[in-house]
């Protein structure tokens, strides 16, 4: 059997993957733009806010992250091209066109998606899988090619000139023009790779291969940082850099207590639902703010929270300064006047 037929039968053997894996990406702008709008900065399910919910614990690309919520008109041009390019990149490599280079878009986007939000997943740890698999599908297509149910096989059978160029089985599909040697290495190095960064990705979010297990999207967390007391003022930031992405925090309640345990400053429930949003200075484009019960708290947002009473006045030392989450969960911080 020659090589051109061992690579059609390669490519064929992995249509599922391509077809499955190419809808993934091809979905997202499927949902985002066609079945809804999820581009529009104003509406619910703003794409952009999902993005900031992986600020809290991305690796390494923390920076980049922040920029883009810290800036919502470079956020929604960001989302609008990385939208685009997860439309073309999955229609073309589910149809087999330019097939390779199809593939290491795939494998890009995986890795973006699996040190962006790898740490995110209540049950299934649902990004990290998503990630590491889609990176393993789009290496192994990148080796195999599209094969014979793909249009890069249709473009050659007809032998149209612009598939004879060697460049065309680089980027599309059919025989790699490298010698065996360095393609069995390739494939053998490539896939320890992949495999290292599965089980370095699996460890560093989830403690997946030794250690204890954690998952930092079971229970909300929330950071409190720059307390001060000052005058007849409070402020504080708060970020909520742990727990589900599908809903926020819900704190119900805020107590200012002294060293002996006396409540000074408390704000219930009713208060913080009806805050008024001047007391509330956001940073991301996932926004703190007051709901019906509460005051919400979405994954990835941070925010800086003043509060004015003529008691602070009166106030010198160190106090205690505890958040109430309405499941129980309390976080607190050492404040001094």
């Amino acid at each position: 059997m020659n090589n051109k037929l061992h690579y059609t039968y390669a490519g064929m053997f992995t249509t599922a993957l391509r077809w499955v894996a190419g809808w993934t990406y091809f979905s997202a702008f499927w949902r985002r733009v066609i079945l809804e709008n999820k581009l529009d900065p104003d509406a619910a399910g703003y794409i952009g806010e999902k993005f900031n919910h992986f600020l809290p614990n991305a690796l390494g690309i923390k920076p980049m992250i922040e920029f883009l919520v810290s800036n919502p008109e470079w956020l929604w041009w960001f989302m609008l091209a990385f939208t685009l390019i997860e439309g073309v990149v999955g229609l073309l490599f589910m149809l087999g066109i330019l097939t390779r280079l199809m593939s290491f878009g795939v494998l890009s986007l995986a890795f973006g998606i699996l040190i962006g939000s790898g740490w995110i997943g209540t049950t299934c740890l649902d990004e990290w899988q998503i990630g590491v698999l889609g990176v393993a599908a789009g290496f192994t297509i990148l080796m195999t090619g599209g094969g014979k149910y793909s249009l890069d096989s249709y473009f050659m059978n007809k032998e149209l000139p612009f598939t004879k160029h060697k460049l065309y089985a680089i980027l599309g599909s059919g025989e790699l023009p490298i010698r065996q040697t360095i393609l069995n290495k390739t494939a053998l190095v490539g896939s320890i790779l992949i495999l290292g960064l599965t089980l370095f990705t699996n460890q560093y979010f989830h403690g997946g291969v030794y250690g204890t297990l954690h998952n930092l999207s079971v229970k909300p967390h929330v950071t409190i940082t720059e307390a001060q007391l000052s005058g007849n003022d409070l402020s504080f930031t708060v970020f909520r850099d742990e727990g589900a992405d599908v809903y926020g925090s819900f704190l119900i309640g805020i107590q200012l207590k002294d060293k002996s345990g006396n409540v000074v400053f408390e704000q219930d429930q009713s208060d913080l639902s009806s805050m008024n949003t001047t007391q509330i200075v956001n940073d991301f484009v996932a926004k703190v703010k007051p709901g019906k019960h509460s005051l919400v708290l979405p994954l990835g947002a941070r925010a800086k929270l003043h509060f004015t009473h003529t008691a602070f006045s009166q106030l010198q030392g160190s106090y205690i300064l505890e958040l109430i989450d309405i499941s129980g969960a309390t976080w607190s911080v050492e404040v001094s006047k």
